[in-house]
């Protein structure tokens, strides 16, 4: 098994999702998940936004807002009939979504955005999501859907009886939900409801949460044979590259083993050159420059 800083693309497109999560895993902290809105005009409009997420260092990619009923890409022409697989193509790394499972019961601190059926988990939409491709299901919830971690538990069952990739469960922030985000508890039943990476909000994103708070739930979830993963999701993915830098190194610090960065910036990208510093601090140069130089051919 090689180490995905070693893959090239034509050994991560052979990837099935036990190699995936191993080939992570010995990756020793430094994998670059980026979060991407595909509803919106993309940064530069005649490329996507998954595009230059990949070319400054993202391993991994995560759509956003995207509806699994109607399958539409900002910068994939509507006339390609498979806009998932097509994407893959163009940047030959895992490719998943954002499906929210949201909490009508909960009690709601702010009012609630109603969002389409194709963004919200459901028995139809994963299997939908299975159908075009993706590699990675995100179980997780955008600000002010009312997303809560009992409902992402009971999404994580669901998921795992109808989808074959990798799970990821977790909330960046409160969804607009108030409770405690992440605990013990919390983690221990997402990885026994079949979660393959827990989310975690990134040290120094969300209220409260310190190095040491978070290396604890690592230790848990290691322990329980999953693999972590910090989230700058607070929008901080557009403050300075110091800040990029000083993220990257405390969250490095907990264990996890993916680092997400979020897609609030340029038009649902976070600033290209934080993706890259975030790379360049976690692995450095050289290995910054091996992931993002080598040709998708190789």
């Amino acid at each position: 098994m090689k180490r995905f800083l070693d893959a090239f693309a034509s050994d991560i497109m052979a990837m099935d999702k036990d190699d995936l999560i191993e080939s992570i895993r010995i990756s020793e902290g430094r994998v670059i998940l980026s979060e991407n809105n595909v509803t919106i005009t993309q940064f530069q409009p005649m490329i996507t936004n998954s595009e230059i997420a990949r070319a400054f260092g993202a391993d991994l990619i995560l759509l956003n807002c995207f509806d699994v009923f109607d399958e539409k890409i900002m910068a994939i022409d509507d006339k390609i009939d498979d806009p998932v697989r097509y994407l893959k193509n163009l940047v030959k790394r895992p490719i998943g979504l954002n499906l929210e499972p949201i909490d009508y019961k909960a009690k709601m601190d702010e009012d609630r955005d109603l969002i389409a059926r194709g963004r919200i988990c459901s028995k139809e939409s994963v299997k939908k999501a299975k159908d075009l491709g993706f590699d990675i299901i995100s179980l997780t919830g955008n600000p002010s859907t009312g997303v809560s971690n009992e409902s992402i538990k009971e999404a994580i069952k669901l998921t795992r009886e109808n989808f074959d990739g990798v799970i990821i469960a977790g909330k960046m922030h409160g969804s607009g939900i108030s409770e405690k985000i992440i605990d013990e508890k919390t983690v221990s039943d997402f990885v026994d409801a079949g979660a393959d990476v827990i989310l975690l909000p990134a040290v120094g994103t969300f209220p409260g949460l310190t190095v040491d708070y978070n290396k604890n739930l690592v230790d848990i979830i290691h322990e329980k044979k999953a693999l972590a993963m910090s989230a700058i999701g607070t929008s901080q993915e557009a403050a300075s590259v110091e800040t990029i830098r000083h993220l990257a190194l405390l969250n490095k610090m907990t264990g996890v083993d993916i680092h997400h960065i979020g897609d609030h910036g340029y038009s649902g990208l976070a600033p290209y050159r934080n993706i890259l510093e975030l790379s360049i601090a976690l692995r450095g140069e050289s290995l910054t420059l091996r992931m993002i130089g080598s040709s998708i051919l190789r």
